[in-house]
């Protein structure tokens, strides 16, 4: 039995078990875990000496982690949940919302009352509070163009610290965060929401997913149900079978080593990168190097998407980081470019 104990806004047991807390599903375990229900909590928790002298893993859903390991310090859970409107001026509104809330249901949430922009961002898996650390995108949107604001608790500081948009630093699934997660903890994030917006369509398969729906004239609700099909269709359900969705990022290279693959794969997927890079398609590259389907134990890569990196049922997390490991080093070997992982390796 873990001890258990509770205090005003939170919970705390003693030999937590983090199974269902990742959505991988790896079974492991955390010295000590605390769940809060109310963000205020944290100035009285982080001046307690367990949350001081111990290391802090804080967690969402565990949609965007990997666990090769127990956890031996202090697992945070991040649990409080509210949407409230701030402002609306009817051609939009800045909307604020607890870090705890499940992602795709603010979407569906700002969806029903008009709001659109987030329709690409359907069915991504995790918090709202984790959205912003790992600037979450899919289908040509990434959430950093509607965030206004994100509130933080700063454990240097010991005080809520607010970032404005360009103070949260975003790029490709990253930000100030990120970087920063053993300061700074999300506990709500504001967003700027507009009514009516140029609906994003040219991702690979969204006009013809709402051509197959037989839709002639798209709306934000009709693309969040296109983006659902798709993501459905091509991505394994981590209730079915554990994953954390898209393992690998898209990797960035120079023109001029772009330019070089191209020529020898003159099929390979690319798109402007920012900055005068090129990002290749890594389920592409993982493909040609023949991962793709690829099973060592439990542990294995989808059939349905070669991004995402499986758990057959009792894989532990030191089995699917090995195999990460060895689609990073067939990649790295057959083309010469390096895979970063996408979601947080403890």
């Amino acid at each position: 039995m873990s001890a258990r104990a509770h205090g005003n806004g939170y919970t705390i047991v003693e030999n937590a078990s983090l199974r269902g807390r990742n959505t991988f599903g790896v079974d492991a375990r955390a010295a000590m875990l605390v769940e809060v229900t109310q963000s205020e909590s944290l100035a009285e928790l982080f001046g307690y000496a367990m949350l001081k002298t111990q290391d802090v893993l804080v967690l969402g859903e565990g949609s965007n982690l990997l666990l090769t390991r127990d956890w031996p310090g202090v697992a945070l859970s991040i649990t409080a949940r509210g949407i409230r409107v701030l402002d609306d001026d009817g051609r939009g509104a800045r909307i604020r919302v607890e870090a705890g809330e499940h992602w795709n249901d603010f979407v569906h949430w700002s969806l029903g009352r008009g709001f659109a922009g987030l329709e690409n961002l359907a069915l991504i898996p995790g918090t709202v509070g984790a959205a912003p650390i790992q600037n979450i995108g899919a289908y040509g949107v990434e959430v950093r163009e509607f965030v206004a604001e994100v509130e933080t608790w700063d454990r240097v500081d010991a005080r809520f610290v607010r970032f404005g948009n360009a103070q949260c630093e975003f790029a490709y699934r990253d930000s100030l965060f990120k970087r920063e997660r053993d300061r700074y903890v999300v506990v709500a994030v504001s967003f700027d929401l507009p009514r009516q917006r140029e609906l994003r369509l040219d991702y690979a398969g969204v006009r013809d997913e709402l051509a197959a729906m037989r839709v002639d004239t798209p709306t934000p609700a009709t693309v969040a149900e296109a983006i659902v099909r798709l993501r459905t269709r091509k991505l394994p359900d981590p209730a079915r079978i554990g994953n954390a969705g898209s393992f690998f990022k898209n990797p960035i290279v120079d023109a001029a080593r772009a330019d070089a693959l191209r020529r020898e794969h003159p099929d390979l997927p690319a798109w402007p990168g920012g900055d005068g890079g090129t990002k290749l398609s890594a389920a592409w590259l993982i493909e040609c190097a023949g991962f793709k389907g690829v099973r060592d134990g439990d542990a294995g890569i989808s059939e349905r998407h070669a991004l995402v990196l499986v758990n057959h049922g009792h894989a532990s997390g030191a089995q699917l980081w090995a195999l990460a490991q060895r689609v990073r080093e067939g990649v790295r070997d057959r083309f010469g470019v390096e895979l970063e992982a996408e979601p947080r390796v403890v």
